[in-house]
């Protein structure tokens, strides 16, 4: 843990990065250097400087993933100003509600969601710069009540920043002008509205500190390296994408594609096939619909079928699909990491008798965000990883030893409390640090180190008899039955009920029809409660018309239904 300031971390990176490839939009081709981002940051400083923007002010940043939005992103935090990064699919409502609540002063916004903004509704925001042509397009005037009040001031200030750029490096922009202010590793950096499953946003406040610890965490697991390439589909707006995607790649010299697209399995095993990066940072759902796209039909073919039932043989077939699926994800990656919910415990398991290179790891957004890792060789498998040496440390909340409990958690990457809201800091961070995460688990493996994830806290339900059912592990199962889509498991009544949106392209295929699916449904009940203890049976399955409405993340807003 003997790393420098975050701050300067990155300015020695984009020093010694200078002409190396740093940014790449997949969409159209372009890239830019260590040394092109490095002065585009340059100009953006300048600009903060002239507008009177201070070190602690707000800045809001929403879009998609694209190089302007990395270059606003860096610019603001070596600057010393706060980043509020703004997930591209909230809507404007929520959007307005993020700017104001946070207090930014600047916008930057995309064309797209800059068309759906009512900028009147963030009358605090001094002005509004475009992400795709980074020119002021909006601005309020600094004294509404002053008749003298010059208007447009900040983008007369824009339209002379090439000059001012060009008056303060008359010799052009050289390496050794990267540097970036050192500022005490407690102040906030960044504020992340989450975009969670209870269906209230809060703002994460983050110093600079716990980015530095994911940051330092990623640079002694060697992650990424100088060199190595990454493909960016989350989104970076989120505290996942942003640390695993952007952070640490920029820190060590990765080269780093932005899809800038939403990343179906054929846009991404296309783009993975051409960019072939060297690790893969992804979310449960996009594994899973892989595996449903590529494995499943493979292994699901009546002579396959015999081959694996039979002890032994299925060791000579293993090794083609596992082949099959090191090239569809681009064959030149160490691992992939999957976090952000859980994964489907049949995909884990099948994967792990491959001996495919994945690992699951554990965070939140109050963690900026991780909190447990290991690496794929190391991994046991239906755990969350080993908790970080040196940088976090756990417990579990529970009033017998080796039950589930609550899982507290504390160090380097914790938050320093929710924006604006001191009760619920209060009821969510202990006075000795412990931060109550809200989710279920164990801690176990050689050392007692390791996470096992069982659900949600909130999401747990108590049966009649006393037993504790984690919905999550139920529906892990049912949505490995045929023609289940995805599902939520709910009590009604005192009874457990299976929401169930079907898979009706499956259905088609199988010449099933609306009137058949009550009863095809009947029959996976049945056959699920076979797979799940007595205390954890479905009473009934009710079939939903649509999908279930969804985070960001592709968490299913479990309040709406409950």
């Amino acid at each position: 843990m003997s790393h420098k300031a975050l701050l300067q971390i990155y300015s020695d990176s984009f020093r010694d990065n200078y002409n190396d490839p740093c940014l790449t939009e997949y969409t159209t081709g372009k890239t830019i250097s260590y040394g092109d981002l490095a002065r585009k940051i340059a100009r953006i400083h300048i600009f903060f400087e002239k507008a009177g923007i201070r070190r602690g002010d707000r800045v809001a940043l929403l879009g998609k993933n694209t190089t302007n939005w990395v270059v606003t992103f860096m610019a603001t935090l070596t600057y010393g100003a706060v980043i509020v990064p703004i997930l591209n699919d909230f809507n404007s409502h929520d959007c307005a509600h993020i700017i104001n609540h946070s207090g930014s002063v600047l916008l930057f916004v995309s064309d797209t969601n800059w068309a759906e903004l009512d900028f009147d509704a963030v009358a605090d925001v001094r002005a509004a710069i475009s992400l795709e042509s980074m020119k002021v397009i909006a601005e309020h005037p600094s004294d509404p009540d002053d008749p003298e009040c010059r208007p447009d001031a900040l983008k007369r200030i824009r339209q002379r920043i090439s000059r001012t750029f060009r008056h303060r490096y008359p010799d052009g922009f050289k390496p050794e002008y990267i540097e970036y202010p050192e500022i005490d590793q407690e102040t906030l950096a960044l504020i992340n509205y989450t975009s969670g499953t209870t269906g209230f946003s809060k703002g994460v406040m983050l110093s600079l500190r716990a980015l530095w610890g994911n940051t330092c965490f990623g640079i002694d697991s060697k992650l990424h390296y100088k060199g190595s390439r990454a493909l960016s589909f989350l989104p970076l707006a989120h505290a996942y994408g942003c640390a695993f995607d952007l952070m640490v790649p920029l820190a060590v010299g990765t080269h780093v594609t932005l899809l800038g697209r939403s990343p179906s399995p054929m846009i991404l095993l296309r783009a993975m096939a051409e960019v072939r990066p060297s690790l893969i940072i992804c979310v449960p759902l996009i594994l899973e619909k892989i595996y449903k796209k590529m494995i499943v039909p493979a292994i699901t073919t009546r002579t396959i079928r015999w081959v694996l039932a039979i002890p032994y043989l299925d060791r000579a077939v293993y090794p083609r699909i596992r082949a099959k699926l090191m090239r569809a994800f681009g064959g030149e990656f160490e691992e992939v990491i999957v976090g952000g919910a859980p994964l489907n415990a049949e995909v884990e398991d099948f994967l792990h008798r491959i001996h495919f290179p994945f690992t699951v790891g554990y965070g939140m957004t109050e963690c900026a965000p991780l909190i447990s890792y290991t690496p794929w060789r190391e991994f046991i498998p239906t755990s969350s990883g080993h908790v970080l040496d040196g940088y976090m440390e756990a417990k579990i909340l529970t009033e017998k030893e080796g039950e589930p409990g609550e899982i507290l958690v504390r160090g380097t990457n914790e938050m320093s409390g929710y924006y604006r809201k001191p009760d619920i800091t209060a009821d969510t961070i202990e006075e000795d640090g412990w931060l109550h995460t809200g989710d279920m688990g164990t801690l176990g493996g050689p050392d007692g180190r390791t996470l096992f994830i069982r659900g949600r806290y909130k999401t747990m339900i108590l049966s009649a008899t006393g037993q504790n059912i984690y919905p999550e592990e139920i529906e892990s199962k049912l949505n490995n039955m045929p023609y289940v889509m995805e599902s939520l498991v709910v009590e009604r009544d005192g009874k457990l009920v299976a929401l169930v949106f079907p898979d009706s392209e499956a259905a088609d295929k199988d010449n099933i029809d609306d009137s058949q699916m009550p009863a095809v449904m009947e029959k996976i009940r049945r056959e699920l409660n076979t797979l799940v203890a007595p205390y954890e049976q479905i009473a009934s399955i009710q079939l939903v018309p649509s999908e279930f409405q969804k985070t960001p993340k592709r968490s299913i807003k479990r309040f709406l239904y409950m």
